[in-house]
């Protein structure tokens, strides 16, 4: 197949595609910047990246190209960038980057040959831009999409679109207008069982988590660690199951190392990558700088991943706060004593737990089971309307 061929290939998919977009999309993509002609754009597995970037194209006239079809491994991003811009097109989408071979020199010199074309590339980790980012970093601009948040959750459930809230210091009306608006305290327990991507809506959402965890581990991580053999896919496959059942928040690297006969370096080294692609989640103490490091807690990337297990309510409680406010930007560590806290975030210190929690020492507790804030005392819920 020539490269006219393909081109055209790829516009009947695209158009397919494009057919199938809903009509209601996560609120968060209308905040996003895409003034640069040259953009990364990355995020966890079924957010909504495709189906942003084919919105926010549509009515201009940009290629699609997904770099794990396998009609685009007969080519080159160069290639088939080079006969779409003769062909008129205004600038091309690759989305699933890192299945493209070379993929940042190709970017790179599309970008500085072609001066007037748009050149976006997307994909799910950002483990992939740190990869490709020395030749990219003064030339593209980076976004990334987060989880979905219980706001936009709503929204895509119902079509009510409600404000968006401060945690430490939610404003009384808006708290009255979301209440007023929907049963938040349903709505939350239900979204986190299942709605942190969007993608809930199309098929059986425990299938979808453990249909994401699998592609993951075995489509993306194989990108990034060198040497990978059937004995390292197990040992991730044995991190989630540790996860999914067990109370206690942290690994113990020896034995595992011991019982799965694998150095400190390569274990470590999946983890990172683990958590580069969103499958798990290491919340670090303040100023640990260490180059190999587990950490002080590990979660799910996802806290709707613990729907697959036995399920522990007191560390989804904790997963989801991690998650929430990381996924708002916000600086998240673990407290260096527990007995102050459980977090510190943007430096305050806070504690989590269900409705008769106390504080501790914190400055303030994360309470599940509640509605009205007061005082020093934030409802869980409110951490889903950030963004």
């Amino acid at each position: 197949m020539d490269s006219d061929e393909l081109v055209q290939s790829l516009e009947e998919v695209q158009k397919r595609k494009e057919m199938e977009l809903p009509s209601r999309l996560r609120p968060y993509f209308d905040k996003i910047d895409m003034k640069n002609r040259a953009v990364l754009v990355f995020g966890p597995r079924g957010v909504g990246k495709t189906t942003f970037l084919l919105n926010r194209f549509r009515e201009r006239k940009v290629l699609y190209v997904s770099a794990d079809n396998p009609l685009v491994s007969t080519s080159d991003i160069w290639s088939i960038a080079k006969t779409a811009f003769v062909r008129g097109y205004e600038g091309i989408v690759v989305d699933e980057a890192h299945y493209a071979k070379d993929w940042s020199i190709h970017l790179k010199a599309l970008y500085d040959s072609y001066p007037g074309k748009l050149v976006i590339a997307s994909d799910s980790s950002s483990l992939v831009l740190r990869q490709g980012i020395a030749d990219l970093s003064r030339r593209f601009s980076r976004v990334q999409i987060p989880l979905m948040s219980l706001r936009e959750y709503i929204f895509l459930r119902d079509g009510t679109l409600l404000p968006q809230l401060e945690p430490f210091s939610p404003e009384p009306s808006a708290v009255k207008e979301i209440m007023n608006g929907t049963n938040v305290l349903s709505a939350f327990e239900e979204y986190l069982e299942r709605g942190f991507r969007p993608s809930y809506m199309e098929w059986d959402f425990r299938e979808q988590i453990e249909h994401i965890i699998e592609k993951t581990l075995h489509g993306d991580v194989p990108f990034f660690v060198p040497q990978i053999s059937d004995i390292h896919f197990r040992l991730m496959n044995a991190v989630v199951g540790f996860l999914a059942t067990s109370k206690v928040l942290t690994l113990n690297i020896e034995r595992m190392c011991r019982d799965w006969g694998i150095g400190k370096r390569k274990l470590y080294e999946l983890l990172t990558v683990m958590n580069a692609t969103g499958v798990i989640r290491i919340v670090y103490r303040e100023n640990d700088n260490r180059t190999f490091s587990k950490g002080e807690k590990i979660f799910f990337g996802d806290p709707a991943f613990y729907s697959i297990g036995t399920g522990n309510i007191g560390t989804r409680r904790e997963a989801f706060v991690a998650q929430s406010f990381e996924d708002a930007g916000r600086k998240v560590f673990a407290c260096a004593d527990e007995r102050n806290g459980d977090f510190s975030v943007d430096g305050k210190i806070i504690e989590v737990g269900g409705r008769s929690k106390k504080p501790k020492k914190a400055e303030f507790v994360i309470r599940d089971d509640t509605d009205l804030p007061y005082s020093n005392s934030i409802p869980m819920w409110t951490l889903g309307f950030q963004y």
